[in-house]
C-alpha cells in the first residue's frame, strides 16, 4: 500500500479537495493526514514558496514513510511590490479569516486604478520521498484584483482574483473550470507528467 500511495501533505481542507480532483485517475491511493491519523503542523519558516513547500513535503514524508506532495502558494500584487506573496495565508495576522484578508487587500488597493491592479497566483509543488529525493513543479496564473468580491466558489483570494483579460473572478468558476486554468491545476498537471516520465505513476 505505501509504495503506491501519495499523501497530500496539507491540513487545508480546500487544498485537499482541489488536489483530490486534480489527481483523480492516477494509479496511486490518495491519502490525507486525517485519513492515516497523522497530526503534523509544519511551520512555514521559508522565504520562498519553494522553501515552504519543501519543508512541508519532507516533514510529512519523513514522519509517515509515504511519498508526500506539498504546495505553497500565494498571490503577488504588482502595486504592492509582489506582496502578500509567500505570506498570503498569514496576511494581516494569523487570526484573520479568508474574508478578512480579502477586505484588507481591497483596502490597501483602494486608490489603485483598474489598469494597475495586475497580479498573479503562484504555486510551487514538491513531491518528497522518504529517501529524501524530490520532484518539483510550479504554476502561475495571471490576473488582476477586482474592486469588490464576486462569486461564491473557491477559497482564499478567489473572489477578488479576476482571471486574466476577463471580468470573471476565480470564485465564479466551477471547480472543473478553475482546475483547467489555475496555478495549482497547471503545476499538478506538470507533476503528473514528471511522475509518468520516470515511470512512477
Amino acid at each position: 500500500i505505501l509504495r503506491n500511495s501519495l499523501l497530500i501533505a496539507t491540513n487545508n481542507a480546500h487544498k485537499i479537495l482541489e488536489f483530490k480532483r486534480l489527481l483523480n485517475g492516477i494509479n496511486h491511493e490518495i491519502l490525507t493526514p486525517a485519513s492515516i491519523g497523522v497530526n503534523l503542523d509544519v511551520e512555514e519558516s521559508g522565504n520562498t514558496f519553494e522553501q515552504n513547500a519543501r519543508l512541508k513535503a519532507h516533514a510529512f514524508a519523513k514522519a509517515t514513510g509515504i511519498d508526500s506532495l506539498a504546495d505553497d502558494s500565494g498571490i503577488e500584487v504588482d502595486a504592492l511590490d509582489g506582496c502578500p506573496g509567500v505570506y498570503s495565508a498569514r496576511y494581516g495576522g494569523t487570526n484573520l479569516s479568508d474574508e478578512d484578508r480579502v477586505q484588507l487587500l481591497l483596502r490597501e488597493l483602494v486608490d489603485v486604478p483598474t489598469e494597475k491592479r495586475t497580479c498573479r497566483y503562484r504555486v510551487m509543488l514538491v513531491l518528497a520521498r522518504p529517501d529524501g529525493s524530490e520532484i518539483l513543479s510550479e504554476g502561475k496564473c495571471e490576473g488582476s484584483i477586482a474592486h469588490k468580491p464576486i462569486g461564491l466558489n473557491g477559497f482564499g483570494y478567489d473572489p477578488i482574483f479576476l482571471v486574466d483579460n476577463s471580468q470573471v473572478s476565480m470564485a465564479e468558476l466551477s471547480p472543473e473550470q478553475k482546475d483547467l486554468i489555475s496555478h495549482r491545476g497547471m503545476a499538478t498537471k506538470k507533476m503528473i507528467q514528471l511522475l509518468q516520465s520516470e515511470g512512477g505513476i
